[in-house]
């Protein structure tokens, strides 16, 4: 290996060092926001008995963020999350309908 090629090599990773400084700041507001859409669905769920979709979108829209951020700082890839690339769409939940549990019959005292 060449000594320019060296120091483009050198080069390419201190600026990828300065991305990933970058994007850990930008991960620790992502999980705050995160932090936030999981508080408001738990509410939202004591109160209306359901979650709202507005959040379920944005909150897997966050979380798909936040592993962008890390499959980036980790080397598993050289495209940077947003706003170097398209903010990731959201994907339909996957909550299972559970059916209501059905309180068991009263127990019959034996007769004597």
């Amino acid at each position: 290996m060449n000594t320019s090629q060296r120091s483009a090599d050198r080069e390419s990773l201190i600026l990828r060092a300065l991305w990933m400084l970058i994007f850990f700041f930008v991960w620790q507001l992502a999980e705050l926001a995160l932090l936030v859409v999981i508080v408001a669905q738990l509410v939202l769920q004591a109160v209306n008995g359901k979650a709202n979709d507005s959040l379920l979108e944005l909150g897997d829209s966050l979380s798909q963020y936040v592993a962008q951020i890390g499959r980036f700082g980790t080397f598993n890839t050289d495209r940077k999350p947003w706003p170097m690339s398209d903010w990731p769409k959201p994907r339909p939940a996957d909550r299972e309908s559970v059916p209501p549990v059905q309180p068991a019959p009263p127990k019959q005292e034996p007769q004597p």
